[in-house]
């Protein structure tokens, strides 16, 4: 009952500060997020090796580039997902620091 109490006056207090929040349990926040930082392994992962694939990016001016280069790729991407955009953040700092290990990290 204690348990209950205590989510049910999160929600309220939640609800003053963002009527339109959407409060979601635990596990269905670590199931999107996993699945953030899948999508952003399902890019990457193909760019590994000498028979990683290029990517075309296409700008929202029509610009092209052509690019196998993990960091270039995360740089460019338009990440909305905050977790796959910290990761990319991350490995995007360690490339710049270190100089590789963007798409392997």
């Amino acid at each position: 009952y204690r348990h209950n109490s205590k989510a049910n006056m999160a929600t309220r207090e939640t609800n003053l500060v963002n009527p339109n929040a959407e409060i979601v349990a635990a596990s269905q926040c670590l199931m999107v997020n996993v699945a953030a930082a899948r999508g952003l392994q399902s890019v990457l992962k193909t760019n590994l090796g000498p028979k990683g694939t290029l990517k075309m990016l296409v700008g929202g001016a029509g610009q092209i580039k052509i690019t196998k280069d993990g960091n270039v790729l995360l740089h460019e991407m338009q990440i909305q997902h905050p977790t796959a955009m910290m990761i990319a953040r991350a490995a995007t700092a360690m490339d710049d620091q270190v100089g590789d290990g963007t798409t392997s990290s």
